[in-house]
């Protein structure tokens, strides 16, 4: 199974070294790995001479820090490709018992990989409905998908995301803190917006041949003329990245944000003794649209903006797209979310809101330091925001607005409007 930022990939396991770690030793043997597996041979051997003469100038002498020397290695060998990097972990003393490993964890892995991808919800972080009925789905990495195991946990988390957001007019997937993962599950969402069996995905060439990231299942009901948003940063690495590149290339999604971190190739870690690891590219991803792929370079947004602005421009393009093809019943929702989304925060600490506070039947209207709150009895308070003059809306549910009535000047009522187009009225007390 191909894997971006997993171990346990068929990649040759050197053995482990029979003394303490000494910096030379060790950077030769991280040579060795490279030149045993990185995908282009050529290079492979460049590399490796380059690390060896680097640890025979003395670059690495003196180094006595472990954690210092994988991270002076992985200086010496990231520039050649994003993914290079070597890290180390305190091995196991013969004799340690379960309990002594737990109560000493600096320097030691306690659990793996896997372990981490399960705990987190195998990388769907949050899935939910933004205002303007717009599925929105937060990844923070890509688990590994087996496709014959038909009870797969992550196919059957994508399954349920997928299915969660299934009456979503637009679907926004926000990548900006993921780092990569399995192009199993690239594969399997890129199927889940496009026609089955399209020749949209990426090939994966090796010393030994090639290999497509198309899935082992396609998801079985794709939805073809959704709107689809990605957003994405710098920090959006690896297999993160395909799944932006797949669906631009494909001109099936708008990629929203920053340009992302630019490393393409998939491999997996060797371990190269002392508590040593380096991961090493052992394949290079080609699209078959563009001819190329994004190492270096990174997924060129289609909307550039500052990555922690980008979710909302991406709302706003949603509800852009949405306002002619929803039905007339839901105009109000789309034109209501987008106006909470282009509010000026500004203007909600102005010196008139004071003559709004009061009691309004159950409501009690707070004028405080940043904008209006809304109290009913023990209900959480509402902060509310201003759309413009009198017209208020809540700042957790755009769907919902405030009015404050006045005549001649003085504020007699509230009246509470909902999208659905139902409306209250509390007189002022």
């Amino acid at each position: 199974m191909l894997r971006f930022c997993l171990s346990a990939l068929a990649l040759a396991v050197l053995p482990l070294a029979a003394q303490a770690a000494e910096p030379r030793a060790i950077a030769n043997t991280v040579a060795e790995a490279i030149e045993g597996n990185y995908f282009d041979e050529n290079r492979a051997v460049e590399i490796a001479d380059t690390v060896r003469r680097r640890a025979q100038s003395g670059a690495l002498d003196g180094i006595e820090n472990p954690l210092s020397l994988a991270s002076a290695l992985t200086a010496i060998i990231e520039p050649f490709d994003g993914h290079f990097r070597v890290t180390w972990a305190s091995p196991a003393e013969a004799g340690d018992s379960e309990e002594e490993a737990s109560e000493n964890p600096a320097g030691r892995s306690l659990y793996g990989f896997g372990d981490q991808i399960r705990r987190a919800g195998y990388g769907f972080a949050t899935v939910s409905i933004l205002p303007g009925n717009i599925g929105y789905i937060e990844m923070t990495n890509f688990a590994d998908i087996d496709f014959d195991d038909p009870a797969d946990p992550a196919k059957r988390a994508a399954d349920a995301a997928l299915a969660l957001i299934a009456a979503s007019d637009a679907v926004i997937i926000d990548l900006r803190t993921n780092g990569g993962g399995s192009p199993a599950m690239v594969g399997y969402l890129v199927s889940a917006f496009t026609p089955a069996g399209a020749p949209i995905y990426n090939e994966f060439q090796y010393r030994g041949g090639s290999a497509s990231e198309a899935p082992g299942v396609y998801y079985a009901a794709p939805r073809l003329e959704t709107p689809l948003y990605i957003v994405t940063s710098a920090r959006t690495g690896s297999a993160a990245e395909a799944l932006p590149y797949t669906l631009q290339a494909a001109d099936r999604a708008v990629v929203v944000g920053e340009a992302t971190a630019g490393g393409a190739n998939p491999g997996g870690t060797i371990d190269v003794g002392e508590g040593f690891t380096v991961f090493v590219s052992n394949g290079s991803p080609v699209n078959p649209i563009t001819g190329g792929n994004w190492e270096g370079s990174g997924v060129v947004p289609d909307v550039e903006v500052p990555a922690e602005d980008a979710l909302r421009h991406a709302q706003i393009l949603a509800l852009d797209a949405l306002a002619s093809r929803v039905d007339a019943a839901y105009r109000n929702d789309i034109a209501w979310s987008r106006a909470a989304l282009e509010a000026d925060e500004s203007a909600e600490n102005s010196a008139d809101l004071a003559a709004l506070a009061g009691s309004y039947g159950p409501y009690r209207i707070e004028a405080a330091d940043d904008g209006l709150l809304l109290h009913q009895g023990r209900r959480p308070v509402k902060r509310l925001g201003r759309v413009s003059g009198d017209l208020f809306f809540e700042r957790a549910n755009p769907l919902i607005r405030y009015r404050f009535v006045r005549e001649d000047g003085a504020v007699l009522a509230l009246e509470t409007h909902f999208a659905s187009g139902d409306l209250r009225r509390q007189e002022r007390e």
